[in-house]
């Protein structure tokens, strides 16, 4: 079953933020995440808050979701008021978005738009799994007002989507983007895997150069992380599977960011590559920056002004929540200067234009960090810290030195 949320701070009863974290919006860009938390199966590595239809319970339907979806929606205007900017992005994620009608995700997206006002250059993302979508409904998306689409394509090798318990055909990949393509949408995105037991150098390297025969516009490429509580470390911790290797995560690491790099796809986040800056994923950087978000459904989490909070992680104690006219926030925590300075550090230190050396607490680190080959010499670039290729490979090694 997904992980257990944290306890946190209680939340009132109407979801009210402190005046500290309302007088904060506006100063950066602001989005909207809507996690639909439904799968067809659960895949053994994942440990996000999903359900199957048999884990649902009496009295919660698929149908019911977009009008709960919507009440949040509506919540989040009385709670934040009238001082947030239009919206700059909106990130559908799961889940399985797409296994509720495009006409349901669309009156989400339009509850948005009512409610707060898309910006005219708002990027709408959706994530669609390659078996859950036809021309038909990328077409249907595409009319909704969704702008990008993010496939989870994860490996091009059956056997590898085998031991992930992913369901779709990989042969479907290159249909349903050239579909999404034909439908009209601004940019097409694949997610992918690395690392997973079995998966050799060679599976990997089929992987990258089907998802490249693509032409995607994007592709974030994560490596696998056996998280507790899945079924995918049962089977490690019985022997059935290996844990991953790390010297293997890092040579293929290096050999898709090769290949990447040659079909003119660049990074600009440790697991990102994109075509032009136009298609790097707008949503993410907001996340990567300190940018402020309301996320809506189970589990959701969310950040407005240094205040984070998440939701009830069931969908049938949201509805109740949402019914009952009470927020359904679970708990949240009031980020202090410290925490907000170490989130900063960590997260932009990954961005292909770093982290300013003003910012962070141990510029003196630089120099070794330089020295191992970890960053570029900040003198000359522009007095940032930027990663090299081998720096992106210890990120979290260059954070905890720059933070002392």
């Amino acid at each position: 079953m997904p992980s257990a949320l944290p306890e946190g701070e209680p939340v009132p009863d109407d979801g009210a933020l402190p005046p500290a974290a309302l007088a904060e919006l506006g100063r950066r860009p602001f989005g909207f995440y809507v996690h639909v938390p439904f799968c067809t199966v659960r895949c053994g590595y994942c440990d996000f808050n999903t359900y199957t239809a048999e884990e649902l319970g009496a009295g919660v339907t698929r149908a019911a979701y977009a009008d709960q979806a919507v009440a949040e929606v509506r919540r989040a205007r009385t709670v934040l008021g009238d001082r947030t900017p239009p919206v700059q992005t909106v990130f559908v994620g799961g889940g399985t978005p797409t296994l509720l009608a495009p006409e349901a995700l669309g009156s989400i997206l339009r509850a948005i738009d009512e409610e707060f006002g898309l910006a005219p250059d708002a990027e709408v993302t959706t994530e669609a799994n390659p078996d859950s979508v036809d021309l038909d409904r990328l077409v249907r998306l595409r009319e909704a007002g969704f702008t990008r689409v993010s496939f989870g394509m994860q490996s091009a090798v059956p056997q590898v989507l085998a031991v992930l318990d992913r369901t779709h055909d990989p042969e479907r990949v290159p249909g349903v983007v050239q579909a999404a393509r034909s439908a009209g949408f601004d940019q097409v995105s694949l997610d992918l895997i690395y690392g997973t037991p079995g998966e050799s150098a060679e599976d990997w390297l089929t992987t990258v150069d089907a998802a490249l025969a693509c032409e995607p516009d994007h592709v974030s490429a994560y490596s696998l992380i056996v998280e507790e509580g899945t079924a995918l470390a049962r089977r490690v911790r019985r022997g059935e599977l290996p844990m991953p290797d790390e010297d293997d995560l890092a040579d293929k690491y290096l050999a898709a960011d090769e290949r990447f790099a040659a079909a003119g796809l660049g990074w600009y986040e440790v697991s990102n590559w994109a075509r032009e800056e136009a298609a790097r994923c707008r949503h993410n950087i907001g996340y990567w920056t300190g940018g402020d978000w309301w996320g809506i459904g189970p589990g959701a989490h969310s950040h407005v002004g240094g205040v984070r909070w998440w939701n009830v992680k069931h969908p049938a104690a949201y509805a109740r929540r949402l019914a009952a006219g009470t927020t359904p926030a679970h708990g949240r925590e009031v980020l202090d200067a410290e925490t907000r300075l170490m989130e900063r550090v960590l997260l932009e230190t990954r961005l292909v234009d770093g982290i300013a050396m003003d910012v962070v607490p141990a510029p003196s680190a630089a120099a070794d960090l330089v020295a191992d080959g970890l960053i570029l010499d900040p003198g000359q670039h522009g007095d940032r810290v930027v990663l090299t290729v081998r720096g992106r490979l210890l990120a979290d090694a260059v954070v905890r030195a720059l933070l002392g």
